[in-house]
């Protein structure tokens, strides 16, 4: 049986769990791996952020995910909570990236307290832990939510933390594990 890289990057708010995750994807893509699945990304106005985008990694699709202008019943600290724009770009591109014969890799940025408000998120994240494909996901910290407990218990996924001193390797030590690992799937 030869494992399938499936791999948590986890720290702090801010620290670079995106970036080391972009940095990775960027270098699976320039060995000629296709990768799938979906990131968030930081709306920053005036030098503060304000908010964050979905995107859809593949078509680069993406629609404003939370905003501390969203008047939305769903709301995690300052910022309101779009479902909407989950349920329409993120989860969809998951689900391709999941089925999709052309996608080697997923890539689900990130498994967070705004996105696991929605149920579909949920469902669809062990969805892609339960795949035969190899995945890089990025994990909230400190959430003790039953989605993110489960993820932690897996014996299946490694999962590694980004912080100050080592967000400038990690990409490296990550990108090895994966590259290690895939040559011997495909």
């Amino acid at each position: 049986m030869v494992d399938i890289p499936k791999i948590g990057i986890t720290g702090l708010p801010g620290v670079g769990k995106t970036e080391t995750l972009i940095k990775v994807v960027k270098d699976l893509e320039e060995s000629g791996y296709k990768v799938g699945g979906m990131v968030t990304q930081t709306i920053v106005e005036k030098g503060e952020r304000v908010g964050f985008y979905i995107m859809d990694w593949k078509t680069k699709k993406k629609r404003v995910f939370a905003h501390v202008n969203i008047d939305s019943p769903d709301r995690v600290g300052k910022y309101g909570v779009d479902l909407k724009a989950l349920e329409e770009i993120g989860i969809p591109a998951i689900e391709r990236a999941i089925m999709d014969e052309d996608t080697d890799v997923i890539i689900i940025d990130e498994v967070g307290k705004m996105e696991m408000l929605s149920e579909k998120f949920c469902k669809v994240v062990m969805d892609a832990l339960d795949s035969d494909k190899p995945i890089l996901l990025t994990l909230h910290k400190k959430s003790r939510s039953p989605l993110l407990q489960d993820i932690r218990r897996r014996d299946d996924i490694r999962i590694l933390e980004v912080t100050p001193v080592n967000r400038n390797l990690l990409p490296y030590k990550i990108e090895k594990i994966m590259k290690d690992q895939l040559q011997s799937v495909f």
